[in-house]
């Protein structure tokens, strides 16, 4: 009973935050700055901490598949908030494919940008004096090596170089702005008198708890390994991203090619204040 009235007051604190216009409105220029403005720590953090390690196993566990830990938690939420209110399986279905999209899209600008940096880029074998090559101040010769990929040039040891958009900051920013989207619809939701049993709210909780941590993981990234403008670029693309789809597509309605906003056709209230 005591864990229960403490998940409910957390989600209730949470709920209201996120659904609130000022939050909406606003967050995508809060993660803006910090893209922004987030490499300027780079000259207070400590080289030395774990966090400075690409190792690390937040990086290990949840960087690299980030796009999934995103589907598993929002994809659940989505599904269970859209089912529990209209016991819909093509409507919960058709507001999960918000997720298949995106998912989409992010594939998608990875087989491109690879396309982009392999067109664009060069490879290079470093010459340095203890193979009895020439320096130049201490720095070695590159030896350009036409025809590599970028995959069998740093496969092989060797430096490439060439244009590059950071890959992370791309989706952390891209999952950052679609669980504060997809989780935003809680807030009416509990306001109009939906059910809100103890599972919803846990999966509500892990989705916010979840945003904390990319939203972790981009500081961490920006702070540490900064690199201009690489890391501008996949913000960039992720913010463009994410209002091509929310701010763009989505609100043309639901229909046969478009899956429509979070909660449209949810939350239509009904006589006793609670969604149909």
């Amino acid at each position: 009973m005591f864990l229960n009235t403490i998940l409910v007051v957390l989600t209730d604190l949470a709920a209201r935050l996120m659904g609130s216009a000022n939050f909406r409105r606003h967050f995508h220029l809060l993660l803006s700055c910090l893209i922004m403005f987030g490499p300027a720590l780079s000259m207070w953090v400590s080289q030395h901490s774990i966090f400075a390690k690409r190792t690390n196993f937040l990086y290990r566990a949840f960087l690299r598949s980030g796009w999934g830990w995103t589907c598993i938690f929002v994809g659940s939420f989505v599904f269970l908030l859209s089912f529990s209110v209209r016991r819909s399986l093509v409507l919960s279905l058709r507001h999960l494919s918000r997720l298949g999209v995106a998912g989409v899209l992010w594939v998608g600008f990875r087989k491109l940008l690879d396309v982009l940096e392999n067109a664009t880029g060069s490879c290079y074998e470093p010459l340095s004096a203890v193979d009895g090559q020439p320096t130049v101040d201490g720095q070695p010769f590159l030896l350009l090596r036409e025809g590599a990929s970028k995959q069998l040039c740093v496969g092989n040891g060797m430096l490439w170089r060439g244009y590059e958009v950071s890959e992370d900051i791309f989706l952390l920013c891209l999952c950052c702005l679609l669980v504060a989207e997809e989780t935003a619809v809680f807030g009416p939701y509990l306001t109009l008198g939906g059910p809100s049993g103890a599972p919803l709210r846990l999966l509500f909780l892990f989705c916010v708890t979840l945003l904390g941590l990319w939203m972790f993981l981009l500081l961490c990234l920006l702070a540490y390994f900064p690199a201009f403008p690489t890391q501008i670029l996949g913000g960039a693309l992720g913010c463009l991203s994410w209002r091509g789809l929310y701010q763009g597509w989505y609100r043309l309605g639901p229909s046969w090619y478009c899956p429509g906003r979070p909660g449209v056709g949810l939350f239509t209230k009904k006589e006793g204040g609670k969604p149909e």
